[in-house]
């Protein structure tokens, strides 16, 4: 072998080597992109290297080969759920719904250009075209998806409702389920059935129309968890407008009140006086009594120095007492708190309308309120008796149906989106709530 042969040679692998790592670009950039519109539906468990794993996986994914009647679409599932789930965090049938609706935008698109386009090609004897050009559709395609609606992306996570993810999940069931019979459909057939040609060309033609109709409705679901979450931030901004019309429309009459009492004053010390000249003490005291029963001397209650805690506070302890209620609070939280303001609204009025819901229905209606600020962390806690006893799931006895059944996903949701945690604890006739959230900058 002469030096010119291995040279060549040499340059021949190098060549190859080169090509196969330069298609690897296209592997990436379609991971770049997918992860971008993944991390922006799901939070992530793990951070950094775990990012990155998931962007070479989605990128694989999105070159897995699909074809229609052939079982690759099962094994795709079964490991594309349990890593894009395992890895997420946050409500359970959430993470479901949005895990099915990518798998249901990524597969359709590896199904058509597999299927169709790959057949296509090979008719005009185009084999190399394909080779190339499917690898530019895929990244392509995710790219101009990505920057068609990044400017529309959530900046963090959608968090809702369960009962919404719940409707979510049911809505993503339909293309899930179109997408696995139409590439599922082929392997039913019979033998006799395999060789007939029309039910066949039926197949195919039927994968052209359901394959895209499945990735639009796949996007519309994104779409609509978007709506949805802005619907319920609506939501909870008229909540918290409206408990602070309510406690501003009772400054408003406090100040009225105090400005008729002074208005009014010369002529009480007048009557007082009277009645002491009259010798009548006793009318005099009952007198000075009904001034110091009025509304306008017992002046608003100031549980604490943030606005929003004391606004949802003050309201909820004029509610106990409507309710006949004895609330023990003891708060302690700066003018200024890094969890949001409708975050705050939602834990403090959840986990207090709960306790109320129960106490109600207990001999003991007392209510024991502890939330303070220390070392950087925000804790809550709230205890209540209860009637009758809690199972295990939280949901309660037939006499005490309603019992913190109401807010708690939704509130312990918020605690472990900002970091923190929530848990409750039964025993001896009464639940306890804890929440401690760490604060940024604290």
């Amino acid at each position: 072998m002469t030096l010119m042969t291995v040279l060549v040679r040499t340059a021949e692998y190098v060549l190859i080597t080169l090509q196969n790592w330069l298609w690897f670009i296209p592997v990436l950039v379609s991971g770049f992109f997918l992860s971008r519109l993944v991390f922006a539906f799901l939070p992530l468990r793990f951070r950094r290297w775990w990012r990155i794993g998931l962007t070479l996986f989605l990128g694989s994914i999105s070159y897995m080969i699909i074809w229609v009647g052939d079982t690759n679409l099962l094994f795709t599932l079964l490991v594309f759920f349990p890593v894009l789930f395992l890895s997420s965090r946050g409500d359970r049938v959430g993470r479901l719904a949005v895990t099915m609706i990518f798998f249901c935008l990524i597969m359709p698109v590896n199904a058509v250009l597999d299927t169709y386009y790959a057949p296509a090609m090979a008719h005009f004897d185009l084999d190399n075209v394909y080779y190339y050009s499917e690898k530019l559709i895929r990244a392509g395609n995710w790219g101009l998806l990505y920057l068609a609606v990044r400017k529309r992306l959530p900046e963090q996570p959608p968090r809702l409702a369960p009962r919404l993810w719940k409707l979510v999940l049911l809505l993503a069931a339909m293309p899930f389920s179109s997408l696995l019979a139409v590439v599922l459909l082929p392997l039913l057939q019979t033998d006799y059935l395999d060789s007939d040609f029309l039910l066949h060309g039926l197949i195919m033609n039927l994968g052209l129309v359901v394959l895209p109709f499945v990735y639009l409705t796949s996007l519309a679901l994104l779409y609509a968890i978007r709506v949805l979450e802005d619907h319920e931030r609506l939501e909870e901004a008229d909540k918290l407008a409206s408990l602070r019309e309510s406690y501003y429309q009772g400054l408003q009459r406090e100040e009225q009140q105090v400005r008729t009492l002074r208005h009014d004053l010369r002529n009480h010390l007048t009557v007082v006086q009277g009645l002491l000249e009259q010798g009548e003490i006793d009318g005099a005291a009952r007198y000075l009594g009904e001034i110091a029963a009025s509304p306008a001397m017992g002046g608003r209650r100031i549980l604490c120095e943030n606005e929003t805690a004391n606004i949802v506070l003050v309201s909820k302890a004029e509610a106990m007492g409507r309710a006949g209620l004895t609330g023990d609070f003891a708060v302690s939280l700066p003018r200024e708190l890094s969890i949001a303001d409708m975050d705050l609204c939602a834990l403090l009025g959840n986990a207090l309308d709960n306790a109320m819901e129960a106490a109600v229905q207990a001999e003991d209606k007392r209510i024991t309120v502890r939330c303070r600020v220390d070392k950087g962390l925000f804790m809550l806690r709230v205890e209540n008796a209860v009637s009758g006893e809690l199972r295990p799931d939280l949901a309660t006895t037939k006499a005490d149906q309603s019992a913190h059944g109401f807010g708690l996903a939704g509130m312990r949701e918020i605690a472990q989106r900002c970091g923190g945690s929530l848990e409750t604890r039964t025993g001896s006739g009464r639940f306890e709530l804890v929440a401690c959230i760490p604060l940024s900058g604290g």
